[in-house]
């Protein structure tokens, strides 16, 4: 299975060029377009949004939806604000206009279909600063008042799942096409991948026909885990890419009647799944500010460094934004529990990938799969900027298991909440309105996993105790 690179294919599927409402009626048309989805990633990275016919939606492409939006949690509740900064009102409406940039088809949709992400807006014109796109661009733009521009590469890990109906029942491996399901771990196993080349085709397919750059795709380590890296970039346009990757990976695999999950940790005895994002800081000429005129490493580079190790435990609560991303956070599971860096060491939360100096780049290793990419890339890359702006130093690279120096991050959404909330630093970049928002959200959901009561506790305290 090789990813599908041939760009003047890509772009005649594409039909790119549009950036404005009349290009765009012109392309609704070139595509016999029926509906469109309007959508706006919400805090957990779930599409939000409404789908019209494509001639209300031209003659009106702005669209109102309630606040509440970026307020709800993940099993769809809404939490007690009263207190929070700038006194919200849910209930309030909000405008979305759409980007063009990212107007595509969808193809695994029954009649045309297209989609296309908004930004939202205040009615008098401000940007909603809850909104993850915003959060994001919010910090971009501290980067480009210093003239640096930053290029990611995120890494996407996932699991391949028979379909399960039963929340109380565990997952299991799906059957492939010799009609088995695995049994044992296939790291980077060409056959394990040809298992399932008909969802791959598919998934290739509808990737080109949204403009998603699949760089490699391979086996991980677990059970029918699978990791697809994608084409380093601007880091909105990335998240962008995450956003619907994600949402084309879902669909493919329910065609063929499996699921497939990006749950940091969704079976006991498996690894868990990351999204790795690799990180580069350029000037406006395109030189990598993290390699000097003679090849070295640069003041800049190691501030990244140092800002990445001093802030990682603040922005956990991002990184790891579930109460299961802290089940993939343990020693001897593969997953690094440290803010360590190191040259080539996995082991290590910080990574520095083997590179000529043109291209030398930083991989953030702690961010779980289940992570909203356009906050992850965000909190990562603000923990660089503020490395980078403080001249901060970062400790000396580990060249040895770094395991062995045991966990250094917060080991429960609770504790990390509570590194969040009081990192006044990473408030100031990312917005106090917002991270009012997601502390309260995230609060409400760990509340609610709280009142749950798990198979584990009925096994071994119903009647030992």
């Amino acid at each position: 299975m090789k990813p599908k690179h041939n760009k003047a294919k890509r772009d005649q599927i594409l039909d790119r060029g549009v950036s404005t409402l009349d290009e765009a009626r012109d392309w609704f048309a070139r595509q016999h377009i029926e509906e469109i989805e309007c959508m706006v990633p919400d805090l957990a990275g779930v599409a939000r949004g409404k789908i019209m016919p494509v001639r209300k939606f031209l003659g009106t492409p702005s669209m109102n939806l309630p606040l509440a939006v970026f307020y709800q949690t993940i099993t769809g509740d809404f939490p007690e604000f009263e207190g929070a900064v700038n006194a919200v009102q849910s209930d309030t409406d909000i405008f979305l206009t759409p980007d063009f940039a990212t107007l595509a088809a969808v193809p695994w949709a029954q009649d045309p279909t297209a989609q296309v992400i908004h930004d939202a807006f205040h009615p008098d014109g401000r940007p909603v600063e809850e909104a993850p796109r915003q959060v994001l661009r919010r910090v971009l733009a501290l980067y480009d008042e210093k003239g640096w521009r930053p290029i990611v590469a995120p890494e996407i890990e996932f699991y391949l799942v028979d379909r399960n109906t039963d929340p109380d029942y565990p997952l299991k491996p799906p059957i492939g096409r010799s009609g088995r399901p695995e049994t044992g771990r296939q790291g980077y196993s060409i056959s394990a991948v040809n298992e399932f080349d008909a969802l791959f085709e598919d998934m290739y397919e509808y990737s080109e026909r949204q403009g998603l750059e699949i760089d490699t795709l391979i086996h991980e380590s677990g059970v029918a885990q699978m990791e697809i890296n994608l084409r380093h970039g601007h880091p909105l346009e990335l998240a962008d890419q995450v956003f619907m990757m994600k949402r084309t990976i879902r669909e493919v695999a329910l065609e063929h009647e499996i699921y497939a999950t990006f749950m940091a940790k969704p079976m006991a005895s498996e690894p868990g799944s990351a999204m790795h994002i690799h990180q580069s800081i350029v000037d406006k000429k395109g030189r990598n500010l993290f390699s000097g005129e003679d090849g070295e490493e640069t003041a800049l580079f190691h501030g990244f460094i140092a800002g990445q190790q001093t802030f990682l435990p603040a922005i956990m609560a991002i990184l790891a934004p579930y109460v299961n991303s802290y089940r993939r956070i343990a020693r001897d599971s593969g997953a690094p529990v440290n803010t360590q860096w190191g040259y080539d060491n996995r082991t290590c939360g910080l990574r520095v990938p083997p590179s000529d100096p043109a291209n030398r780049r930083l991989e953030n290793r702690i961010p779980s799969s289940d992570a909203n990419p356009y906050l992850a890339i965000a909190a990562s890359l603000a923990a660089g900027y503020l490395g980078m702006v403080q001249g901060l130093k970062p400790a000396e690279p580990v060249a040895t298991d770094a395991s062995v120096l045991g966990v250094q991050l917060p080991r429960s959404l609770s504790d990390s909440l509570k590194l969040f909330e009081a990192c006044q630093p990473l408030v100031d970049i990312l917005g106090p309105t917002f991270c009012a928002a997601y502390d309260r959200v995230k609060q409400a959901e760990y509340e609610t996993f709280m009142r749950t009561i798990s198979p584990w506790e009925r096994e071994f305290l119903l009647l030992n105790v």
